[in-house]
């Protein structure tokens, strides 16, 4: 009781200082420098943390059971009114979780220059890759927005910048990214041991419309890349390539291989290929969007393009007010990964079924501090039943997914909004199914059991009331139903100042 009373006077404190702090600020400061400090408590059924409170919030999970929280952010934007042409920015977000145990992350610290249209960027940072909606969606393909992010500097064009020729009806943006994932378990030969990781990322896209016209196309592409210490791995007598030739070969996906190590793509590749539509009615807007997936191969022959992330958006665009209910925006999200290229009358392709977010060489796949980095739907062995099958060297026992997603956010007075509920059919991976997982022209019978048919419900409430002086109380609820995760829910109050 005396910690939580010392946890509290401190707390307490802060937000007298920070409000001494912020009553000194110019109007033009309180526009460039932001802030914010917040506790919170709730309970959550113990070892069962409910799906929408633990994705999408770029590891910041609470501790299950009864706990609470104190968290602290400070941030300086951009200049966005006099647009000068260079300036900076930072921010650092950080949190303590207190509960049976105590836990302190670091979600976010980086700094930022912008020169013109350009950008370079080092740190940690909130951040999610490819066509999709940024505050509704389940989440992109590539990166969602799960785990914390990972630490990088990148260079890039981080808004679309409009061409001056050709009537402007062109506009585009992109990114170039080196990042450090530190030690990844990787496996060779039945040993698994840890291995220095980097993370390579590369984006481009592209808008056509003017910015008066109604109606805007986009279109674009993005590239992951786990990689690194390659030599290391399979032995530098055996591996000849240099570091340089290493670094070309992963950026580029050109195959490797020898007489002692068989020829693949240099590291753990993944991304997609989106398309986007925007149409701007009087008063709304809607955008819709596909995302198609790519990871060993199977796109190139079109072998899993019934799999994506389809998505549409409809978004207010009339003058905001606070007065009376307000919606803000609406989506509806269809998430497919059930097809991988693996069905019986899917195209043959050298690699066989694309077994999303599996690696034979990264033990934990496409994950980050062992959270997902991808879409949330896919899910690991942490939160599904006991009971249901897996085949064992998988990390994602369930990757093969059919998903309805809605979302909603709006406003009543004072009161802000945010609805999630998703329902999905899930079906483990080809492992697991009935006809087995296939390399090449090879298919392998199941051993370990046959996922059957799960459903799963899962939703998520948040309301937030804003007082005087930029203080807020607010409370997230949510909830898992169903045959896959085991059935759970969780409570969260909080009370926070921003300034």
């Amino acid at each position: 009781m005396q910690f939580f009373k010392s946890i509290f006077l401190r707390f307490s404190a802060l937000l007298v200082c920070f409000h001494l702090i912020n009553i000194s600020y110019t109007t033009a400061q309180e526009q460039l420098f932001t802030g914010r400090l917040e506790a919170s408590a709730g309970y959550i059924t113990p070892d069962r943390m409910p799906f929408w409170m633990r994705s999408n919030h770029f590891g910041d999970v609470p501790l299950s059971n009864a706990s609470m929280n104190y968290s602290g952010y400070l941030q300086k934007e951009y200049n966005k009114t006099d647009k000068p042409l260079w300036d900076w920015k930072a921010g650092i977000n950080s949190k303590v979780y207190v509960g049976q145990s105590i836990d302190l992350r670091l979600l976010e610290a980086y700094a930022a220059m912008k020169l013109w249209i350009f950008e370079v960027k080092a740190g940690r940072s909130k951040e999610m890759m490819g066509l999709a909606d940024s505050t509704l969606s389940v989440g992109s393909f590539a990166v969602s927005g799960n785990a914390p992010g990972i630490p990088k500097i990148e260079a890039g064009i981080p808004e679309f910048y409009t061409l001056p020729f050709w009537g402007k009806m062109f506009a585009f943006k992109g990114n170039f990214v080196h990042g450090w994932m530190g030690d990844n378990l990787m496996e060779l030969e039945d040993s698994i041991f840890p291995v220095k990781t980097y993370f390579h990322q590369k984006s481009f896209y592209g808008r056509l419309g003017k910015e008066s016209w109604k109606v805007k196309l986009y279109g674009g592409f993005n590239h992951q890349v786990y990689w690194g210490n390659e030599a290391e791995y399979y032995g530098s007598d055996i591996y000849t390539l240099s570091l340089m030739d290493t670094y070309l070969y992963m950026i580029t996906g050109t195959a490797y291989g020898n007489n002692n190590i068989p020829r693949s793509k240099i590291g753990n590749h993944l991304g997609t290929i989106d398309l986007g539509m925007e149409y701007q009615f009087d008063g709304f807007k809607l955008f819709g969007y596909r995302q198609n997936f790519y990871e060993v191969g199977a796109l190139y022959y079109l072998a899993n393009i019934r799999d994506g992330l389809n998505g549409l958006t409809i978004e207010n665009t009339s003058p905001a007010t606070r007065e009376g209910f307000r919606w803000e925006k609406g989506l509806l999200e269809i998430f497919y990964s059930k097809n991988q290229a693996g069905e019986l009358w899917s195209p043959r392709t050298p690699s066989g079924d694309e077994n999303y977010y599996n690696n034979f060489q990264y033990v934990k796949g496409w994950s980050y501090n062992d959270m997902n980095l991808g879409n949330p739907f896919i899910g690991t062995r942490e939160y599904i039943r006991d009971d249901l099958p897996n085949y064992p060297g998988n990390y994602f026992i369930n990757n093969r997914v059919i998903a309805f997603h809605a979302g909603f956010q709006g406003s009543w007075n004072q009161w802000d909004m945010a609805l999630k509920t998703s329902w999905s059919l899930n079906y483990g991976t080809y492992g697991t199914s009935e006809i087995g997982h296939s390399i090449g022209d090879r298919r392998d019978p199941p051993r370990h059991g046959i996922f059957e048919e799960t459903q799963q419900f899962s939703a998520w409430l948040s309301l937030n009331y804003m007082f005087q002086n930029n203080l807020n109380i607010g409370m997230s609820a949510a909830i898992d139903q169903g045959d896959l995760y085991y059935n759970s829910s969780g409570l969260m109050l909080k009370v926070y100042r921003i300034f």
